[in-house]
């Protein structure tokens, strides 16, 4: 019997940690056309996927960006009643965050579901993104900021500007992150012993954003694509 430990979210600045024991054993698949898992099969399976994908995306880390903290930690938050999110951060001493809401989990329908979001959110990490996404932000608010600042306008202007500028920049490159971590997000979920076609079909349910400007996620067809593709080259 394995012991994996998850970070209940209790409150938003505190955190409590449970323990959940899983017994080992061939992954659920679901079938076409099956009854929703209940809340403690859905736990289940995620303390599973969990399990299984965490110490291959802490070796695709260490492979690709030896100098970065490889050593993942998963929380779960388990506030009630809030739309399927996952994401990736770090913790105040550096450490990589890969977090999962009670929304998500439910909303998966099979375990390669489950392990491509997992694998997509560490990819994130072992690419950096956040760093470059700061680094984005910063330039956008200087230049904005500088341009206000040239053309005289008040000093609240010149603050707004800078806001602009950030949330721009931020912005400017987040398609490409996203389909940089779907790729790498492909390798950690087949190298995991999981199906990545089959796991990205659970962006197909969501929202298509299409091709917005300065929309911070690509068209889910465009997406697909990367996966098939990455897919493929892994056979």
């Amino acid at each position: 019997m394995l012991r994996v430990l998850i970070l209940a979210f209790m409150t938003l600045g505190a955190c409590a940690p449970v323990a959940i024991d899983v017994q080992t054993g061939p992954r659920p698949a679901a079938q076409p056309g099956a009854a929703p898992l209940s809340a403690s099969q859905a736990a289940r399976q995620f303390v599973q996927v969990a399990e299984t994908v965490e110490p291959v995306a802490e070796a695709e880390c260490r492979r690709y960006a030896p100098r970065l903290n490889c050593d993942f930690m998963i929380l779960v938050d388990d506030r009630p009643g809030q739309a399927p999110n996952a994401f990736q951060t770090l913790d105040r001493n550096g450490r990589p965050i890969l977090a999962f809401n009670l929304g998500l989990i439910n909303a998966v329908e099979n375990a390669d579901e489950l392990a491509f979001v997992m694998g997509h959110e560490a990819a994130h990490h072992v690419l950096d993104h956040l760093t470059q996404q700061r680094t984005n932000a910063t330039v956008g608010a200087a230049v904005f900021s500088g341009l206000a600042s040239v053309s005289g306008a008040s000093d609240i202007y010149v603050r707004e500007a800078g806001r602009l500028g950030a949330n721009v920049g931020a912005r400017t490159y987040s398609k490409d992150f996203e389909l940089e971590a779907d790729e790498l997000g492909t390798i950690i979920t087949a190298r995991a012993g999981f199906n990545p076609v089959r796991g990205a079909q659970f962006f197909t349910r969501l929202p298509d954003p299409g091709n917005r400007f300065l929309g911070t996620h690509p068209p889910n067809a465009a997406r697909m694509d990367v996966v098939r593709r990455t897919a493929a080259r892994l056979q």
